[in-house]
């Protein structure tokens, strides 16, 4: 799975699959130069010795492109640059490297390119293709880097919303258990005294998300945990909860505090307004597609007046937590693309459901 790092602009797929298929795709079109050279120019030769001299200086020019595009001192050029220096070296290097492959494949001698006769039709036609394909691949590159760019001030736009959102949640948060602390210190040392080692933990493990782009998701759930044991001192009996993560999950990279929006979520706008007990649990599953994490609460749930899509998160919660709901969305499409999703399911008789996947 792909976490918030910008890809390398390649004009084609690095993958066995992706590399078998530029060179199908390379094959074909210097079998179809081949066809046209034959139509065009009739007596030039058979077809079939044709088309074996186009594939193999074709085919040799492909190999020189994908050898001189691994060169590190060429990236520093411009695209446009250092396309035109590879065809300079490619096609010349193509067209009389595949003449002696096609020789060889021929089972023919071996010699020198046009040391009796010089045709300037073949080598215009190969100078034609293959810089018309080596423009292709240009534009492709330019098109991907645009393409990465644009991803990139995506993925910062949302890292600078999350620190936003860090910078609003946390001195709320901060200050609602240091104003709780305070009470606490007189009247139950012992419960103070787990508040702050709760809270010690809750801010080093914030300090360590905002210092990275990914954590384990074992250390997300860890968080969620010290978040939890805080709220169920402030709340005391009125809030329960549960965290299940299986132990095979707990290495999967994830953004940090990805979850924490959705557990805060369940408790403010959930569970604190509710008369009487409440609950919440995380639970992180793996499926066919990938891991699919659930935040359930008995709280209030959703209005009643709301009787459509409740996956919408503009108006099946209040104002505040759509802001977060919608963080969450945008960091998950920045992250993982359209593959991963939010939704927001009604539990029955109360309770929210909040489902967040993530794509193998």
């Amino acid at each position: 799975m792909y976490l918030s790092s910008t890809p390398r602009a390649a004009p084609w797929s690095s993958t066995p699959k992706g590399a078998f298929q530029f060179v199908a795709a390379s094959a074909v079109v210097w079998a179809v130069a081949a066809a046209l050279l034959f139509i065009l120019v009739p007596g030039l030769d058979t077809f079939p010795r044709l088309l074996v001299f186009s594939e193999c200086v074709g085919l040799t020019m492909v190999a020189c492109v994908v050898l001189l595009r691994r060169q590190r001192r060429l990236e520093r050029l411009a695209v446009g640059t250092r396309w035109l220096l590879i065809g300079v070296i490619a096609i010349p290097t193509g067209y009389l490297l595949g003449h002696q492959i096609a020789f060889l494949l021929l089972g023919e001698p071996m010699r020198l390119v046009g040391h009796q006769h010089i045709s300037l039709v073949p080598i215009l036609f190969t100078v034609l293709v293959g810089g018309l394909g080596l423009r292709h691949f240009a534009n492709r590159e330019h098109l991907a880097r645009e393409a990465a760019a644009r991803a990139e001030a995506d993925r910062l736009a949302v890292e600078a919303q999350l620190r936003l959102l860090r910078a609003q949640l946390e001195p709320h948060m901060l200050f609602n258990t240091l104003a709780n602390l305070r009470g606490l210190v007189r009247e139950d040392a012992d419960r103070a005294e787990a508040m702050i080692d709760g809270l010690i933990a809750y801010l080093r493990g914030t300090l360590t998300a905002s210092q990275t782009e990914s954590v384990p998701l074992g250390r997300e759930f860890a968080q969620l945990r010290a978040y939890l044991e805080i709220m169920s001192l402030r709340m005391g009996p009125r809030l329960t909860w549960r965290l299940e993560l299986p132990a095979a999950l707990e290495g999967t990279p994830v953004p940090p505090m990805l979850l924490q929006p959705l557990v805060e979520n369940a408790i403010k706008h959930g569970l604190e307004p509710k008369v009487g007990p409440g609950h919440v649990e995380v639970i992180a599953s793996a499926t066919d597609a990938g891991i699919e994490i659930r935040v359930d609460d008995d709280g209030m749930g959703l209005p009643a007046k709301h009787h459509e899509d409740p996956r919408d998160d503009a108006t099946t919660r209040p104002k505040g937590s759509s802001y977060g709901l919608r963080h969450v969305r945008e960091r998950l499409l920045a992250v993982y693309g359209p593959a991963a999703r939010l939704e927001l399911e009604r539990l029955h008789p109360t309770g929210v459901r909040s489902v967040v996947f993530l794509p193998a």
